[in-house]
């Protein structure tokens, strides 16, 4: 039998097809060398199983602007636990812009979206999250005295759906007292500027005032439900005769620190807050870090998303704080940091 034909007769068996030698080429020395190259190809491999896409729902009190480092330090602890947004994970945020009023709505609207995990962060913010599920587990980035407010049974207990960070604000504010009293201790009358709408503000202010008959000063409440409000505060205190001003913890004052650090550097109001405040011009502060916090609620997240449950992880409590003096205030005040406030700050901003 010819080569060519042998060949033909070869592929015809393998494939089904006849070879014709009369009139036409001869293929049959090429076809079943490509016929044999098909059939020692490896198989080919079939498309990846693609890893689990998770769904996060973030609830913001104020906007993303004012809380751009807190937000940073969220994701970045995110990418360290291996989840990268816009790949494995995608994030749904909505912010209320300081309004308290909007959080239960936009709340609900991350709750029909059924996240794995809700993300929130203070106490208003975390009481909308509350009511609006049972069952999503929440992650509290940070929130004033979580037991006091009824958000969580207790810090070692916290039952429900709710875990993350909470830290006992009373005792917080009160040092605040106690240390702006050290630098101007002739001060007999201080005020105290609060968020009402905010639950935990009545739990700060009551031990303030506990603080203040202790150190023998008078408090002056100042209500501020958003920035508009800040002037009106700032001239009622002098109409009071306060001569320092206590910012507490909230996430409204909170998101707009340098504007109210600069009225009251304007108003020549000495005044001590959290740590944006002081860095953004207000004379010092006593605080947490709070990107801190915010980055360590990932770890939370992620827990959870490896089949943890919240009522079985305890609510953690920050064990560092940090004093900020801001010394270019304290100068166009004309205030001296005594050496006892000066070698214990954590930082000092020329």
């Amino acid at each position: 039998m010819p080569f060519c034909e042998a060949h033909g007769n070869l592929l015809g068996a393998l494939v089904g097809l006849s070879v014709r030698q009369r009139g036409r080429p001869c293929f049959g020395s090429v076809i079943p060398a490509l016929v044999l190259g098909l059939l020692a190809a490896p198989p080919v491999a079939s498309a990846p199983v693609p890893a689990k896409v998770y769904r996060l729902g973030f609830l913001g009190a104020a906007s993303p602007s004012g809380y751009a480092p807190q937000l940073a330090a969220l994701r970045q602890g995110l990418r360290d636990l291996g989840y990268v947004e816009g790949q494995n994970m995608h994030i749904k945020y909505r912010w209320a812009g300081g309004r308290t009023d909007r959080l239960p709505v936009l709340a609900a609207e991350l709750v029909r979206l059924k996240p794995d995990v809700l993300v929130t962060h203070g106490t208003p913010g975390t009481r909308a999250a509350k009511a609006a599920t049972a069952t999503i587990p929440i992650v509290m980035a940070v929130s004033g005295d979580a037991v006091a407010t009824g958000l969580i049974a207790s810090l070692a207990r916290p039952g429900g759906n709710i875990t993350g960070t909470s830290w006992l604000e009373p005792e917080l504010n009160t040092k605040r007292l106690e240390l702006v009293r050290e630098v101007l201790p002739r001060a007999t009358r201080v005020g105290v500027l609060l968020n009402p709408d905010n639950p935990v503000s009545a739990v700060m202010v009551a031990a303030t005032e506990r603080a203040a008959a202790t150190l023998g000063v008078e408090l002056l409440k100042l209500e501020v439900r958003g920035p508009s409000e800040f002037e009106a505060a700032l001239a009622e205190l002098r109409r009071g005769r306060a001569e320092l001003l206590v910012v507490l913890n909230d996430s409204m004052l909170i998101a707009n620190a340098r504007l109210l650090a600069d009225l009251a550097a304007k108003r020549r109001v000495p005044a001590i807050g959290f740590t944006e405040f002081a860095q953004g011009g207000g004379l010092m502060s006593y605080g947490v870090n709070f990107p801190d916090l915010w980055r360590r609620a990932a770890t939370f997240v992620d827990k959870i998303l490896k089949g943890a449950k919240p009522a079985d992880l305890p609510v953690e409590q920050p064990t560092r704080f940090e004093m900020v003096l801001n010394m270019k205030t304290a100068k166009a005040l004309g205030i001296t940091f005594p050496p006892t406030i000066l070698i214990r700050a954590d930082q000092v901003i020329q």
